[in-house]
């Protein structure tokens, strides 16, 4: 009942958003190319699911480019701040590059990364996923990992403790909860690197290319169920962080706080 209460209000705006889309695209008999209905866009979903610009092959390419891409952002994003935490000096040096690549526009790093990998490689919409990836990562852990109470690094210096077990007995804890918002940012960063990557060229079972076809096409139908996938999928990669989260720090205030409303 608890959980019923919670995502009820959030269910109920959802509905209430999609009959008052559906009503006024019908009233108004606005043209399906400037706004589709949500019933055409079901249908043109349906419709194309395995078959036609099919769909679901699409997403399942296009998530395994975004997640590959989350997996090596998130690894070079937290080895560096573990470096920038254990060496203080060298952060002149590191953040500067970490800020610079973080500046690069994606839409003119994707075609570069298409002509270092491959165009059909699926490496390439890897890197332009990570280079999104990598600063919130990075940031976020850094954080973690620098921010700690001055009374908890007294107590393991009055204990003796080496570096090593400063990290980690202190710093790992403390930085895990920063990690785990990071990281929830970085999915949906992650899935937008892989579809923009797709907008330059590769293989022609993915999102972004069903989006593109579509759109050229003019079966903004299509488009617009394309891009439904990619929020759900976003979604449910937001609720996988969220799971392992609880699983991982219990004990953290937030997650039991979650628990408790």
């Amino acid at each position: 009942m608890d959980a019923v209460r919670r995502y009820l209000p959030a269910a109920l705006i959802l509905v209430s958003v999609l009959v008052a889309w559906e009503v006024l695209v019908q009233a108004t008999g606005v043209q399906g190319f400037i706004l589709p209905a949500p019933s055409a866009i079901w249908a043109a979903l349906v419709e194309n699911w395995t078959e036609g610009y099919a769909i679901l092959p699409a997403a399942q390419v296009t998530l395994m480019e975004a997640a590959g891409g989350l997996l090596l952002g998130t690894v070079l994003g937290v080895a560096t701040a573990f470096i920038v935490a254990r060496f203080p000096t060298s952060r002149d040096t590191v953040l500067p590059l970490a800020i610079a690549i973080n500046a690069i526009p994606i839409i003119a790093f994707a075609p570069v990364a298409n002509n270092w990998f491959g165009i059909l490689s699926p490496m390439s919409k890897m890197a332009v996923a990570a280079t999104l990836v990598y600063f919130p990562m990075m940031i976020s852990t850094l954080r973690g990992l620098t921010q700690v109470e001055p009374s908890a690094l007294e107590l393991m210096r009055s204990y003796a403790a080496g570096a090593t077990a400063v990290t980690r007995e202190v710093r790992v804890p403390n930085a895990l909860p920063f990690f785990f918002t990071g990281l929830k940012v970085a999915t949906t960063l992650s899935l937008i690197g892989a579809v923009v990557g797709e907008y330059f060229g590769g293989l022609t079972s993915t999102l972004g290319h069903v989006v593109v076809a579509a759109a050229s096409q003019l079966r903004f139908d299509v488009t617009w169920a394309a891009i439904f996938v990619v929020s759900l999928t976003g979604i449910v990669m937001y609720v996988v962080v969220v799971i392992l989260e609880r699983l991982v720090i219990p004990w953290h205030a937030s997650v039991r706080g979650e628990e408790r409303a």
